[in-house]
């Protein structure tokens, strides 16, 4: 019989750790950071100690109290041996989003990781080319850590890496594997996972891999069949480029008994969004647009970065990108996708020293071109660059005014995240930058931003098509996750599931 046990994700949209057993083995679906949890105790400045290992996740109740976690994170004074031990056979992940993937890190290495080839390349590739990663990020690979003093220090081992292992749901071409065995760290043994595909891998469960459509590559819904026919869906969405392959998948899921479904957007009102609208708002922008064009779009939303480099062939324009999307997009061009640098120039940023990603990115693709800032300055109007917040001090050096900043992403949905739209008001501002896709106003005695409708699709379900996929799959049981509105779903659909994160369920 199979049972199931939701330790995260229930009650908020993200941090899902789903675990399904049957004949004493089991799965996780997702094994991601809870970013609301997290953000009740850490941001930018604070954050959890990692020579303390998973002591302050444990104490601050971050992370499930399971016996599940590395050896080596684990200090002398924090006992774990009384938690329940799962018997976890692989995690099965939905896409390289953190709030899916980003507690994966502390899991014991002996636990394989499932994903499509564009999340694997992805995974290595974030991690390759992070300024710093939280404790539980570094997924494709870690340092390992060592006692030291009385034990209650954790100190990294810095001249070491050890690589995960991976079970790809589909075929991988040479360049893939090859890629996850080179270390772009310069004087460090790597020591390389096993890489392996779904079809040879032994389990309880018949697990099949269904790509869909989301705002990073290689999302992924899957099936598991067991004593139940199980679908989860990840992060999924019908209004995007790829909404064909999602439909594709509810057609399939449609003989599942259980439901695994995200309601991230249930409670919200529909708006009449796609890709296509959001091309046609932000051509219209940037064909009135004088000067610099600076586009803003979720991090690793490469389809989006499509549609401007699109924007940019029509009006003439250079589209000019980040060394680390550069690094992200040839990593991805390896896992098949159809992306790659041809028409794209890299921003030369001022620095001293390279990284080893860096490194490898400037030696391994002498076909592409690099602009200085001086240059964009000389004659703005001929290009658009794909900056974001992290990215606008770079208008210091390429020293322009007066051009047009186009916000293409989400909204901010937390108070701390609408400082960084004030912030960034403060920057456009100083430059006398036009602003298309938010602003800041002045509501009472707070200063707040507020978003410009047509500009950005979401990544998610809207409620219609919520409804929609829900009863076309007609599932016996029904299972929301990621999601902050759980009692719409029990107010809506009788056979949903009441879910206690204490409780397993067999179903």
């Amino acid at each position: 019989m199979t049972s199931l046990q939701i330790f995260d994700g229930i009650d908020t949209i993200g941090g899902n750790k789903i675990y399904l057993k049957e004949n004493g083995k089991g799965i996780f679906l997702d094994f991601g950071m809870n970013f609301k949890k997290y953000g009740d105790f850490f941001h930018q400045f604070i954050s959890p100690r990692s020579i303390r290992g998973i002591y302050d996740l444990i104490y601050l109740n971050l992370i499930p109290k399971l016996n599940i976690y590395r050896d080596d994170l684990i200090p002398t004074d924090l006992d774990i041996s009384s938690y329940p031990s799962l018997n976890v056979e692989a995690v099965l992940l939905s896409h390289a989003h953190m709030d899916h993937c980003g507690n994966i890190g502390l899991l014991k290495p002996t636990y394989p990781i499932i994903a499509s080839p564009s999340t694997i390349i992805l995974l290595k590739a974030m991690l390759d080319s992070a300024s710093t990663s939280m404790l539980g990020s570094d997924v494709a690979y870690y340092s390992p850590k060592r006692i030291k003093e009385d034990g209650r220090i954790l100190e990294t081992d810095r001249s070491r890496d050890i690589g995960r292992n991976f079970i790809c749901t589909e075929q991988y071409s040479s360049s893939f594997s090859d890629f996850l065995m080179k270390s772009t760290k310069s004087k460090k043994n790597y020591d390389m996972g096993n890489l392996d595909l779904l079809q040879n891998f032994p389990s309880n469960f018949k697990i099949k891999a269904y790509e869909v459509d989301h705002s990073i590559y290689g999302a992924t819904a899957y099936i598991i069949s067991g004593d139940k026919k199980i679908a989860y869906t990840g992060d999924f969405r019908l209004h995007g480029k790829q909404g064909r392959k999602s439909e594709e998948f509810i057609k399939k899921a449609k003989e599942s008994s259980i439901l695994i479904i995200e309601g991230t957007r249930a409670t919200r009102e529909d708006v009449n969004e796609s890709e296509e609208k959001v091309f046609e708002n932000c051509l219209r922008t940037a064909e009135d647009a004088k000067g610099l064009i600076i586009a803003d779009f979720t991090a690793r939303n490469f389809e989006r970065l499509d549609m401007f480099k699109k924007i940019a062939k029509k009006l003439g324009r250079m589209l000019i990108i980040t060394l680390k999307d550069a690094y992200l997009l040839d990593a991805l061009e390896k896992a098949n996708e159809q992306v790659n640098l041809n028409n794209l120039t890299i921003f030369r940023d001022l620095k001293q020293v390279y990284k080893g990603w860096e490194k490898y990115i400037m030696s391994d693709n002498g076909k592409i071109d690099y602009i200085d800032p001086v240059d964009i300055s000389k004659e703005p109007e001929k290009y658009i660059c794909c900056f974001s917040l992290y990215d606008v001090k770079n208008l210091l050096d390429i020293n322009t005014k007066k051009g047009t900043y186009i916000y293409s992403s989400s909204e901010a949905f937390e108070e701390e995240s609408e400082f960084d739209f004030i912030r960034l008001k403060s920057w456009l501002n100083f430059f006398e930058f036009t602003v298309v896709g938010f602003d800041v106003i002045l509501e009472g005695s707070k200063v707040k931003p507020i978003f410009e409708k047509g500009f950005h699709a979401s990544g998610h379900l809207s409620k219609s098509d919520l409804i929609r996929t829900i009863e076309l799959i007609n599932p016996d049981i029904l299972i929301p996750v990621h999601t902050d509105s759980p009692d719409w779903f029990y107010a809506n659909f009788d056979n949903t599931l009441h879910i206690d994160p204490n409780k397993s369920y067999k179903l």
